[in-house]
Order: C-alpha cells, then sequence, then structure tokens
C-alpha cells in the first residue's frame, strides 16, 4: 500500500467531502446540493480558466522524517487545490496571476498532514470501522448525499472504496492525535457576535463593490448553529497549525520548492 497516494485528500482539508467539492465527477443527484451552483459555474467557465503550473516541480517535493513526498504525489493534490483556487478566483471577478505562493502552500499542507499521521502512528491511534464509517456519514452529509450515493460520486472519480477506506482511516486517526493533543474547541458568545458582525460588514462592502444594494444579512439567531460551527473550526485549525510546526521543529523536514 503507497501511504503517501493515501494521503493526497487530507494534505488539502482533512475531508473527504473536498474530494466531490474539487472533482468534476459530480453526478445529477448531487446537482440540488448547495455545492452544484458554484461547480456549473466553474463548469461553464473551465475553458477561460488557467491552467495549473505543472514546470520545475522537483521528484521529492518534501521529506518529512525520512519520507519523500514524490512529484506525482504532489501533482495529484496541487491540481486540486489549484481547480478550487481558481473556482474561487472566479467567483470573485479575479484571477491567479502568481502560483508560487499556491504550490508552497500545497507543499505545506502535505508536509503537515504526514506530519500528523506520523504522529498518529507513533502515539498508536487506531481508528475503528464504527470511526470509519461515521466520519464516510459525515462526508456524504456535507454534499447532501446518503453514503451509498457519495461513494457511488467517489468511483466515477477514480478512487476505489479500498482507498475511500484508507483515506478515511488516516483522517480518523490523525482527527485523534488533534483532539488528545488539543482538546475541544468552543465558541463563547462574545465571539459568535463578532463573527456574525464581520460577515455583515463584508457582506455590505461586497455590495458596495459590486454597485448594487447588498443582501439582507440573516437575523444572528438564524445563523448563530453555523456560526458555532465556523468559529470553532477555525480555532481548532489556528490550534492544529500551531502544533504542525512544533512537529516541524521537533522533526526533520526538508521542502525542495
Amino acid at each position: 500500500m503507497n501511504k503517501k497516494k493515501m494521503m493526497a485528500a487530507l494534505a488539502l482539508v482533512g475531508s473527504l467531502s473536498l474530494v466531490t467539492a474539487c472533482g468534476s465527477g459530480g453526478n445529477d443527484e448531487a446537482a440540488g446540493s448547495s455545492q452544484a451552483p458554484s461547480s456549473q459555474a466553474a463548469g461553464s467557465e473551465q475553458a477561460a480558466a488557467p491552467s495549473p503550473d505543472l514546470n520545475g516541480i522537483p521528484d521529492v517535493v518534501a521529506t518529512v522524517n525520512g519520507q519523500d513526498i514524490t512529484k506525482d504525489e504532489f501533482t495529484s493534490v496541487y491540481k486540486s487545490q489549484f481547480q478550487q483556487a481558481a473556482m474561487q478566483a472566479q467567483m470573485s471577478g479575479q484571477g491567479i496571476s502568481d502560483q508560487t505562493e499556491l504550490k508552497k502552500q500545497a507543499a505545506e499542507a502535505m508536509v503537515g498532514s504526514e506530519l500528523l499521521m506520523q504522529r498518529a502512528e507513533k502515539t498508536g491511534l487506531k481508528a475503528s470501522k464504527a470511526d470509519m464509517d461515521k466520519a464516510l456519514a459525515d462526508a456524504a452529509k456535507t454534499n447532501k448525499m446518503s453514503s451509498k450515493e457519495f461513494l457511488a460520486a467517489l468511483k466515477k472519480q477514480g478512487m476505489d472504496r479500498k482507498t475511500v477506506d484508507e483515506q478515511l482511516r488516516q483522517q480518523v486517526e490523525v482527527e485523534g492525535v488533534i483532539k488528545k493533543e488539543l482538546g475541544t474547541f468552543t465558541a463563547s458568545e462574545k465571539e459568535l457576535k463578532a463573527a456574525y458582525q464581520q460577515a455583515k460588514e463584508a457582506q455590505s462592502q461586497q455590495g458596495g463593490a459590486s454597485g448594487g444594494s447588498a443582501q439582507a444579512m440573516p437575523k444572528y439567531k438564524d445563523v448563530k448553529p453555523q456560526l458555532k460551527q465556523q468559529v470553532e473550526q477555525q480555532k481548532e485549525n489556528q490550534a492544529t497549525q500551531t502544533l504542525v510546526e512544533k512537529l516541524k521543529k521537533e522533526g526533520d523536514v526538508k521542502v525542495n520548492l
């Protein structure tokens, strides 16, 4: 089993839901999901979108405590990350002029993923089948699919069940490391109201920049659950990055980009 190839999906966001969000193999049943409008927009503008620059990528992009991240593995991840960045740029009316920074971000994400997987292995964390089934169900729910539909969508993108299970296992074990090392995160009422105000101001500015009137912001109580999830995820991401930086300093990491 090629451990490095299995880690590709984890390197971007740590969730299999990313695969269908960024991929081109969505099925008709997913057309009603919240992902569909951006996916369709990306498809209609694909001809005008830039392509990922794959020139000058070294055979070994990075080495993490003796484990190589190869050019092929990096390319697979970078193509997905570039597609997502291009989609976001198109939706905001901007373009991607320099891919250097994007490549560095992709490489660093893969390094961080590898460090966390190595930590899970070192601490003896093992994913149970129940944990993996739950992770699959959660990823499917994010894409407004059943687990069966989600697996079918992944299969269309060339991911067989064995590959999916391996990525689920690694995802669960990495999440276990994060929980064990960092604990859980909660958002205070003050933080939630600050996030709401920030979103309200951003929406107002966006309306002004486009020359039109900003859409009415939903009431705080209506979006509070989404804000809570968002703020807690942001706090976890920041703490995880701090943990990754600590593991880098303790280990032997070399990035060749």
